[in-house]
């Protein structure tokens, strides 16, 4: 048995044609789907990145215990699971995080992992004195970026186009191979939002103002010149991607993988660019261009080819569809379903709710019809991050005040003694207000709906998800509904 994930990173479900929205230039993702089951209702788990393959490497959400940070001892994970069961585990990859600090022990669970160097702050061109930035930038800009893509002269030197030709290289080279899961994950069309022109002339880009390609986090100050100009950047990178994906789905026709190969196309995130009035994520609610996710699964012999998934998932279900795939037991401490019987057409659904956000802001739930954002109450306390492993983003967590860390067996699921290390986490005026959607007739989350009733049924909802997943007992009380 073989099983093939794809990961682009910030994959905005709602600017491609296969989810009705033409925007983006992406006819080998649409190659894919005509050969797969296009999941309608996945959702995101734990957000940022690390957060989110932290959940789909265990299938396990996070996000109510810690922000962004390692695989931690007591986590069992996807690929060690698989190699266990005698499954070749390998993945590519170049999402840089994975080798900095808060991004431990996920590529090491593999047999084998591959690098490709350059995206975002990677340490790779080393110049000392670093680089000179362009005058007149909006949005974000980084030096080490600056020398990194010096070494970017056409698409296929950019890192994710190396990642897709490094995924078709691994197949040819195991040709011929079974029992095996190959991990093949692509850092774009993440921002920095940056590829070879002609990409970026497909989208018949006018704009000639200062560059901008890497938007920040926070509400649009851009003139909406330059918010389109950053969209058709964020497209164009997208476009660069899908032209080699569609290199690997050459692979996989000369090998006929079709026939005997589960293959998975998923994202971890969206981004926002201009939505809502806001660019980047993580400040804002969970909108649905952020929390709403693409998915596409292609059965062995196109069973389902076509055809479309209305049942709510997320992506904790990759993890025991994956090991259900090769009939390997599912550990108990998990919070995912295997979606196989669901495609199979043997149940109707695997779950009734969804809950997604990311650490220290509000938390959100989705029953098929309404999503819900519960907001903290005003101090965003009690808060703490409990873990093995007190690293972060680029940083250690906790050596501020030691003093005020304390140890022992604090989460539901593992006797694993872990840290428990307080988060004075301000809650952001961005997520103040708890709110309502009805997606039925308001996808876009434009008119929140007020009904006290309704809010008081949703928080029931929202009550009986966070027990399903051992949601430490003091979120409860953080957001006002113990």
């Amino acid at each position: 048995m073989k099983t093939i994930l794809i990961l682009l990173d910030t994959l905005n479900r709602h600017m491609l044609s296969t989810y009705g929205k033409p925007f983006a230039k992406t006819p080998n993702i649409e190659r894919l789907a005509a050969r797969s089951i296009t999941m309608d209702n996945h959702w995101l788990g734990s957000a940022p990145c690390m957060p989110a393959r932290r959940d789909i490497m265990t299938g396990r959400l996070n996000f109510l215990e810690r922000p962004w940070g390692p695989i931690e001892p007591f986590d069992v994970t996807l690929p060690e699971l698989l190699r266990k069961a005698g499954v070749f585990t390998h993945i590519t990859t170049d999402h840089s995080h994975y080798f900095e600090t808060g991004g431990e022990n996920y590529c090491q669970a593999f047999n084998s992992w591959d690098f490709h160097r350059g995206q975002e702050f990677d340490p790779w061109v080393s110049r000392v004195g670093g680089a000179t930035l362009p005058e007149n930038m909006l949005g974000r800009a980084s030096e080490q970026y600056e020398l990194n893509r010096t070494r970017f002269t056409s698409d296929a030197d950019y890192s994710t186009p190396q990642t897709l030709a490094s995924g078709c290289r691994w197949l040819q080279d195991n040709r011929g191979a079974d029992n095996f899961f190959l991990m093949i994950e692509g850092f774009d069309p993440h921002e920095p939002f940056d590829c070879t022109a002609e990409y970026l002339d497909m989208y018949n880009d006018t704009y000639d103002g200062p560059r901008f390609d890497w938007p920040k986090y926070q509400t649009v100050e851009e003139s909406p010149e330059a918010i389109e100009h950053v969209r058709n950047r964020y497209a164009a990178t997208l476009t660069m991607a899908d032209h080699w994906l569609g290199k690997l789905l050459d692979e996989f026709d000369q090998q006929d993988l079709w026939e005997d190969t589960l293959i998975i196309f998923t994202t971890d995130h969206g981004h926002m660019l201009g939505e809502h009035g806001f660019t980047g994520k993580n400040f804002m609610h969970a909108y649905n261009e952020m929390a709403h996710l693409p998915c596409l699964v292609h059965l062995p012999n196109d069973v389902g080819a076509g055809t479309r998934c209305e049942a709510i998932t997320q992506n904790i279900d990759l993890f025991p569809t994956i090991l259900d795939f090769h009939n390997v037991e599912l550990p108990s401490a998990i919070h995912g379903h295997s979606m196989l019987p669901l495609l199979r057409g043997e149940v109707d659904e695997v779950r009734a709710a969804c809950l997604f956000g990311w650490f220290g802001s509000a938390v959100n739930v989705y029953d098929g019809r309404y999503t819900y954002f519960r907001a903290a109450q005003a101090r965003n306390q009690p808060l703490h991050l409990y873990g093995a492993i007190p690293t972060t983003l680029w940083r250690f967590i906790g050596r501020e005040h030691p003093e005020q860390i304390s140890m022992g067996r604090f989460l539901k699921y593992t006797d694993y003694p872990v840290y428990k290390i307080p988060m004075p986490i301000p809650r952001r005026d961005e997520v103040s207000q708890s709110q309502i959607f009805d997606l039925t007739v308001d996808y876009e989350q434009l008119r929140p709906v007020e009904d006290k009733a309704l809010e008081q049924r949703l928080i029931e909802v929202l009550q009986s998800a966070m027990q399903e997943h051992d949601s430490p007992d003091e979120q409860y009380e953080r957001l006002g509904i113990s």
